[in-house]
């Protein structure tokens, strides 16, 4: 980059939101997080109940996390809040809950999200060995207005690519823990399973998307200091 696209750097910097800004953008902020929780939450609660005392039916269960879901896009909807995470969470609640509904299985409301998990690796990997690592797309998609100066930029365009196999391996590795305990015939395995989708849901979403900003705002940040110092050494001295 030459000295004389100095402003163009810092323009490009302040433009980008701060960092708690940017991760609250990504994750839907504290009550996103809450928010696409409590309909699987509360179905792993609510089957557990009826299961294990007999209370109610799997369809019971199956209901009420499925009203939960769509309570919380229409409180959503009439106070014209953003419905996005929202309106997620109730396709993957339903979706699942039509499937489980159908087996008479609790273990399969969780198929969605499983193989959505291994589309995400399918999908990553190959980005990869294309040279179009997918982190990179989704950062400039949801964190940067979709600009693709990140492809043009060698150092930016290198750390999607070990991010992106690092998302890969991850989501890889929650895959393998939920098809082990899929397959698992013990009489508690769904409550496991159930565990199992929320400690591997949001939680580590949230550390590899704040690596991912980490990284890209890091690199950012170092070429703008650099360009800002090849800038200081080329003005001329003073007669």
């Amino acid at each position: 980059m030459q000295p004389g696209d100095k402003t163009s750097t810092q323009t490009e910097e302040e433009q980008l939101p701060s960092f708690s800004v940017q991760m609250s953008e990504q994750l839907g902020g504290v009550r996103g997080l809450i928010e696409s929780s409590i309909p699987i939450t509360l179905f792993i609660v609510v089957n557990f109940l009826g299961d294990h005392f007999k209370w109610w039916s799997l369809r019971t269960s199956l209901i009420i996390a499925v009203g939960a879901a769509l309570s919380m896009a229409a409180y959503r909807l009439s106070r014209r809040e953003p419905t996005r995470h929202a309106f997620n969470g109730v396709f993957g609640i339903a979706v699942g809950a039509y499937i489980a509904w159908k087996s008479g299985d609790a273990k399969d409301i969780y198929l969605p999200g499983m193989f959505l998990s291994a589309g995400y690796v399918v999908g990553m990997l190959a980005s990869v060995v294309f040279g179009r690592p997918l982190v990179g797309w989704l950062w400039s998609v949801m964190l940067d207005k979709g600009e693709t100066r990140w492809y043009d930029n060698s150092r930016l365009r290198r750390a999607f690519v070990w991010l992106t196999v690092l998302w890969a391996f991850v989501y890889a590795a929650k895959l393998g823990v939920q098809v082990l305990l899929y397959l698992d015939t013990a009489e508690n395995a769904d409550d496991l399973l159930g565990v199992a989708r929320l400690a591997l849901g949001w939680p580590p979403y949230a550390l590899l998307a704040a690596l991912t900003v980490w990284q890209a705002r890091r690199i950012l940040r170092s070429e703008a200091a650099e360009d800002e110092r090849a800038n200081t050494k080329a003005e001329p001295e003073p007669a």
